[in-house]
């Protein structure tokens, strides 16, 4: 699985900034390029799945939303959504007046499985928690590596039990949503070189992401016993990449926070406006989601990027603004 690549060097999903584009270009240099399924209905995941082919005849991966539905709590959500209307009030907008579960969980998605196993991608990567055993025991039986993150030796546990074939090991540095399976649960906020030492016993490969952006990172998490690292950061300042103009302006401050008020899970995002609210009250995700998204374009609409879910690792000021096959080269342990 990592033998064949020339560099060991994976470009993270990245729901909403990484391309087909970007998937093939880092495949085309000899890393492992992804595409990020999430967000996307069955048809656009064809779609995507397809572009790739089209430009490469290297192996990639698609990645999957695979979280517990949303819990519902109209009190909760009426709530938030007053906890957010000064902030659209700023820009002469009203909040919507209701909100929705906008991405479906990949768990009892017939539609997008029925898209896997026609399409049958080398590698299902996982982010959130599990699929069902029907779905894992469909993908194996269609050819596919199957991964899934983690970010605690019991979520490596629940991956190896389930028959996977890799452990994306996602330290707390790492840009983006945490991958943790209960987001109310406790997160031990291990950074990637001690979750890699932490999860070798498992015996699965274990790929090392979290703020790895440069050689020296890398071969570092290498060192640890990683079998490959995973960069998401790394290519956001990528042409392949579809980062908006202030994303890639904000990378320079490079200050993160983790927060919840964006999406309704911790995440890890450059610090705004909107990681200043507090968030204890958020609705649950990807229900707050609905409305964080309403609240960028209400703010974009006047001409502020303060709102943005501008997801990045810890090492964001140290991204490069370069071809993703440079980066891919420069990376590479």
């Amino acid at each position: 699985m990592f033998d064949q690549l020339t560099h060991r060097v994976v470009q993270a999903p990245m729901a909403g900034t990484s391309t087909p584009e970007l998937a093939v270009a880092v495949c085309e240099a000899g890393g492992l390029g992804f595409v990020a399924l999430g967000a996307l209905d069955a048809e656009g995941a064809r779609k995507a799945i397809q572009a790739v082919r089209r430009k490469t005849g290297r192996a990639f991966g698609v990645n999957l939303f695979c979280h517990a539905p949303a819990r519902r709590d109209p009190a909760q959500e009426a709530a938030w959504i007053d906890t957010l209307r000064p902030e659209f009030q700023r820009f002469g907008a009203s909040p919507p007046t209701a909100l929705s579960e906008i991405y479906p969980s990949f768990r009892g998605n017939d539609a997008m499985l029925s898209v896997l196993l026609a399409e049958a991608p080398a590698i299902v990567g996982c982010h959130f928690g599990l699929p069902k055993p029907d779905q894992i025991a469909a993908l194996k039986g269609a050819g596919c590596k199957l991964w899934a993150t983690a970010t605690s030796v019991a979520e490596g546990q629940a991956i190896r039990d389930a028959g996977f074939d890799a452990i994306v090991a996602q330290g707390h540095e790492a840009g983006g949503h945490r991958g943790i399976f209960d987001p109310d649960g406790s997160d031990g906020r291990l950074d990637h070189l001690a979750l890699v030492r932490a999860l070798l016993p498992l015996g699965l490969p274990v790929v090392a992401a979290g703020a790895i952006m440069d050689r020296a990172a890398a071969r570092a998490a290498m060192t640890a016993g990683a079998a490959a690292v995973q960069c998401g950061t790394a290519f956001l300042r990528a042409p392949e990449a579809a980062t908006p103009p202030a994303h890639r302006a904000a990378l320079s401050g490079g200050q993160t926070v983790m927060t919840r008020a964006i999406s309704g899970r911790p995440a890890r995002c450059l610090a705004n406006a909107f990681t200043s609210i507090d968030d204890t009250g958020a609705a649950d995700y990807p229900v707050a989601y609905d409305i964080g998204k309403a609240l960028h374009a209400a703010a974009m609409a006047r001409g502020n990027a303060g709102y943005g879910a501008f997801w990045a690792g810890t090492g964001a000021a140290a991204s490069v603004a370069r071809p993703a096959a440079d980066t891919v080269r420069a990376i590479s342990p």
